[in-house]
């Protein structure tokens, strides 16, 4: 529509100046007028252009944001199941490095606590959606610059250092996996040697590495705190 009357204003400004019974004053009166005209024209069709485009931009925001909504809320479930496993860990390790000299686990410590021995815990973020709009130039788009910015401190700083706090830790319970899977072995049909290695040397240094997860469950919290935190402020944006 804004085309159409440039155009014709336009062609109205040639008709104007190029009438030879038109005074100087009354045609350049008459341009005066048109231009102003047509710039007004412009400057709607402008503004109505960049309103649908961040009304529709906006709605990609909305879309995503809620969408990231959901995949946080299920990280945060995993978090939660992350840090008992971490726990728990904490708990088997700890007894088994405050084993004294040649002193055997207790086996119903050990039947309870089996199974945390040979488990290997990290998050697996849901970060696809976060990874394609960042991609895409779009996280800019996000007005609510507080939230843009917790995002990006979430995916970009907080949940890499989990990561590289969990990978390391994992390490080294993939060392200790390794010392079970080559010293353990049957005794009987029924019964292994697992009680007697937990109580050699190599078997307390491991655990007495791997009893501590403090810091692996303190980058767990801050992840949780700002994934709340989001969601929050989220649920701000659309009630």
């Amino acid at each position: 529509m804004a085309e159409e009357e440039i155009s014709k204003h336009t062609k109205k400004i040639y008709k104007t100046w190029f009438n030879k019974e038109l005074s100087i004053w009354h045609k350049l009166s008459e341009f005066l007028i048109e231009i102003i005209i047509i710039v007004f024209a412009v400057t709607i069709s402008i503004w109505f252009h960049n309103l649908s485009e961040h009304k529709h931009q906006q709605e990609d925001v909305k879309q995503f944001l809620l969408g990231l909504k959901s995949d946080l809320t299920q990280d945060i479930q995993e978090i939660k199941n992350d840090m008992q496993s971490f726990n728990n860990q904490h708990i088997i390790f700890s007894y088994l490095s405050g084993l004294k000299k040649n002193e055997l686990p207790n086996r119903d410590t050990l039947k309870k606590y089996r199974n945390w021995l040979y488990n290997g815990t990290a998050l697996n973020p849901n970060d696809g959606r976060f990874q394609g709009f960042k991609s895409s130039g779009k996280i800019g788009t996000i007005e609510n610059k507080e939230l843009q910015n917790d995002i990006m401190d979430l995916y970009e700083e907080d949940i890499p250092m989990l990561l590289a706090s969990t990978t390391a830790y994992n390490h080294t319970k993939t060392e200790f996996q390794e010392f079970l899977i080559e010293n353990e072995k049957r005794e009987t049909d029924s019964t292994g040697n697992l009680i007697k290695i937990l109580s050699e040397d190599e078997a307390f240094n491991l655990s007495r590495a791997l009893s501590t997860p403090d810091q692996t469950l303190e980058r767990y919290k801050i992840c949780m705190d700002l994934m709340n935190k989001i969601i929050g402020e989220i649920n701000k944006e659309y009630n």
